[in-house]
């Protein structure tokens, strides 16, 4: 097979293929085995016609148009992985020239086609880049909001005679129309004025209403089938309700926690605020790199990619034709786009592997956001043929974490941050990379059972989908 690649502009190529007759062969034997499945023919068993009776009857064209379907799909992939190509969305194909259309007519089948394919960048070096994160500070009224929070967890909701205010606890039954129609009701509902969950407005018309009390509003209507029309919505207060929390002393502390004393647990939710502080150093230096990669560097998009993707989720949610939301989408899937390329391209050039431990970590993860059974997430991504993307996510977060070790990282005094509890260390992967090549050096099994077997988009999932699933078996 002779392939030849044709740079069109910066994000898409024209891929030229030549398949010669013997190479197509198995799939012309295929297509006259599957067709003599299908026809009923006098004097044949299904399954038994011979192929000159094949191309009597039904036509060598239409057998040559079958092994040509089935086999394109791999002689354009063959041709991809040849050409090193990264195509990101699907080829537009066209068929030039198809063999054998009479018996003993050997010939070629050529075809090309154009696909959009991630972009050749340029990373900056990493090398004496600095990124600046915010200083570790807890302050008293840092403690303070944490404990409020603990209090508000042990709080009892108790009737009041006044009118609502913020943070207070209202039952409320709605009633929308639009124009004479009555489009939604809802009864009974209990609603925290403040948090904003439900419809805009809906605080406004609360905040000063007493039990036994309505008022109207208009609103646009955040579900069901008028989503995002204008309504007049009718509430009405039942109760008001507010939350009574108990007294910040050392009977609260023996009972919301393992300590005796309220200074004993403030002192440890100042720890905690800490540690979460140090976390979040870890988040910011993370996106602050990102940012920075992404302005130094030029990033050309696939429209195509963005396109196909905006049509995909306004098609999902009905909204074809609203253009200020197609607007916002279009902008959203490029920079996701932009950022995906980015970081494909860094994850190459830091030869980030992903072994199958953290292939299973991140799986197992996302298993529990999303409320499923571990197992039964993993198979359903695996028979979707998601697990090469989930693999290239991973690789992606491994490859920032590892891009941070490579700069400096900056309080705002310009002191050193130490990030290895949260990125690892060049240690840490020499130790991993001992292990895995002592797993390799056994047999595969083994290097499975060790979770170290580095993973790509052929991977076998049968050994991932009967992963250990509990807390202590799995990095949190």
């Amino acid at each position: 097979m002779k392939s030849a690649v044709e740079t069109l502009d910066p994000t898409k190529v024209k891929l030229t293929v030549e398949v010669t007759y013997d190479e197509l062969k198995p799939s012309i034997k295929h297509a006259y085995e599957h067709i003599a499945q299908d026809v009923n023919i006098p004097g044949f068993r299904k399954g038994k016609v011979p192929p000159r009776i094949i191309d009597q009857r039904i036509g060598r064209p239409a057998v040559i148009e079958h092994a040509v379907n089935e086999g394109l799909g791999g002689f354009y992939a063959e041709a991809v992985r040849e050409n090193k190509l990264r195509p990101l969305g699907q080829p537009e194909v066209e068929v030039t020239k198809v063999p054998g259309l009479v018996a003993g007519d050997e010939g070629e089948l050529h075809f090309s086609a154009e696909v959009e394919v991630r972009p050749e960048i340029t990373i900056p070096e990493l090398d004496g880049l600095t990124v600046a994160v915010d200083d570790v500070e807890v302050s008293d009224e840092d403690v303070d909001g944490r404990l409020d929070a603990l209090r508000e967890r042990f709080g009892t909701l108790v009737g009041v005679d006044r009118p609502a205010a913020e943070g207070d606890f209202v039952v409320i039954d709605l009633v929308a129309t639009i124009g004479d129609e009555e489009v939604d009701t809802v009864s009974g509902v209990s609603y925290q004025i403040g948090s904003g969950n439900m419809l805009e407005g809906l605080d406004e018309a609360l905040t000063g209403l007493s039990g036994g009390e309505e008022t109207t509003f208009v609103t646009k209507l955040a579900g069901g089938e008028h989503e995002g029309e204008e309504a007049q919505v009718k509430v009405a207060a039942s109760t008001v309700k507010e939350r009574q929390l108990p007294e910040a002393d050392d009977d609260f502390a023996q009972l919301a926690s393992e300590f005796d004393t309220l200074e004993e647990l403030t002192a440890d939710l100042r720890e905690q605020t800490a540690s979460i502080k140090v976390s979040n150093q870890a988040v910011q230096a993370r996106d602050v790199l990102l940012e920075k990669l992404l302005a130094d560097t030029e990033i050309p998009v696939p429209t195509g990619v963005v396109e196909a993707e905006v049509h995909r989720h306004l098609e999902g949610e009905g909204r074809l034709e609203d253009d200020e939301h197609r607007a916002e989408v279009t902008e959203q899937a490029t920079t996701a786009l932009r950022n995906q390329i980015l970081l494909d391209t860094l994850a190459e050039k830091l030869e980030v592997k992903v072994s199958q431990g953290e292939l299973v970590d991140y799986l197992v993860n996302a298993s529990r956001q999303y409320g499923v059974d571990p197992n039964t997430f993993i198979q359903s991504l695996d028979q979707g043929g998601q697990i090469p993307a989930m693999v290239a996510e991973v690789a992606r977060s491994k490859a920032l974490a590892i891009a941070l070790r490579a700069v400096s990282v900056t309080n705002g005094a310009g002191e050193a941050v130490d990030l290895s509890d949260f990125i690892g260390s060049d240690e840490d992967d020499a130790a991993a990379e001992a292990a895995e090549a002592a797993a390799l050096a056994g047999s595969s099994d083994d290097a499975e059972a060790e979770g170290t077997a580095p993973v790509d988009a052929a991977t076998d999932i049968s050994s991932i989908a009967d992963a250990p699933a509990t807390e202590d078996e799995v990095k949190a």
